[in-house]
């Protein structure tokens, strides 16, 4: 990161280089609450499980019987979703209040950690997503990353990269010019993190929707009975990850020319590449819905259609025996 004393060394550090809009945070704000009223629309409209809020889930993990967990992760996916772009709204809704103080640390602290930290929880949704498409077309094989660590891995590092980033916003908390410098280090690494994963993340992607459609099986089957087949929810994958990638570089380069930084001292940029990126984010989920696509009932038919065929194939077997003997 730049430093942040000017050249005859005195110190050279704001919170803010301008006054923050209150019109812009406001639209912001109204625009993530709109997504996820919409989401909530959504989710009722698939008949999904009830809305679990995120930590929740998270603490009531190892309590489901193993019958439902691979629903309850899907419904928990969902529900990052909906947090995520609460979380955004309620960042956005903090710099309203730096707008009458922008000497405060409270709402400054508030809005960075909360609109810093959300990206990663929109990942880990579309971590899970991709895991569940390859589920569901039951392609397991055509995946450069085996299933079973293909969602673990990323959300591991997710999760390391969320932590750095909210470790490097706490750091930034003790207020001091020291401590705001660490601090912002610190998010640079989770940043940096979060590109490398993200970056595999869609190379895995990529290959596994090159390897389906070179395949020409008649067993890859639809994610649903509906209009829209596999290949939308991958594409609304791609459109997504390439709006959080965007953002995520946008984010670093902020950090790294620091406080007194050309990205700083203008605030316009943050809401072109973060506010306008991740709400666009937030909207392609929920217009291509991975729920409607993936949802229980798909799950359940899924299961139904999987016994049925393995009953033929027994069936099958057993009367080339009779007939064999």
């Amino acid at each position: 990161m730049s430093s942040i004393a000017s050249s005859d060394g005195t110190i050279n550090f704001a919170l803010y280089r301008y006054t923050p809009s209150i019109t812009a945070a406001s639209i912001f704000a109204a625009v993530f609450l709109l997504i996820t009223i919409f989401h909530c629309i959504r989710l009722w409209r698939c008949r999904a499980y009830s809305f679990i809020p995120f930590i929740i889930g998270l603490l009531c993990e190892n309590s489901l019987p193993p019958s439902s967990w691979k629903e309850f992760k899907f419904t928990r996916m969902i529900n990052k979703a909906i947090f995520n772009v609460t979380v955004e709204c309620a960042g956005y809704i903090a710099r309203i209040f730096s707008h009458f103080n922008t000497t405060a640390l409270g709402p400054y602290i508030v809005q960075t950690m909360l609109i810093l930290v959300a990206p990663p929880l929109f990942a880990a949704s579309i971590y899970m997503t991709l895991g569940r498409v390859i589920g569901t077309l039951n392609s397991q094989q055509l995946s450069i990353v085996p299933v079973r660590f293909l969602t673990r891995i990323f959300v591991v590092g997710d999760v390391i990269s969320f932590l750095l980033q909210c470790g490097g916003g706490g750091y930034m908390a003790a207020g001091t010019v020291s401590a705001m410098n660490t601090g912002a280090n610190i998010v640079i690494g989770g940043l940096a993190i979060q590109l490398l994963f993200f970056g595999f993340f869609v190379v895995v992607s990529a290959v596994f929707h090159w390897r389906v459609k070179r395949r020409k099986s008649r067993n890859i089957s639809p994610l649903s009975g509906r209009s829209k087949n596999w290949e939308s929810v991958m594409w609304a994958l791609y459109a997504a990850c390439s709006l959080i990638l965007v953002r995520s570089i946008f984010r670093v380069v902020e950090f790294v020319e620091g406080n007194d930084g050309f990205i700083m001292k203008r605030e316009y940029l943050l809401y072109i590449f973060d506010a306008c990126l991740m709400s666009l984010t937030g909207a392609v989920l929920a217009v291509v819905y991975p729920g409607s696509y993936l949802g229980r009932d798909d799950g359940k038919r899924e299961s139904a259609l999987r016994l049925m065929s393995t009953d033929e194939e027994s069936s099958g077997q057993q009367r080339l025996k009779s007939s064999g003997a």
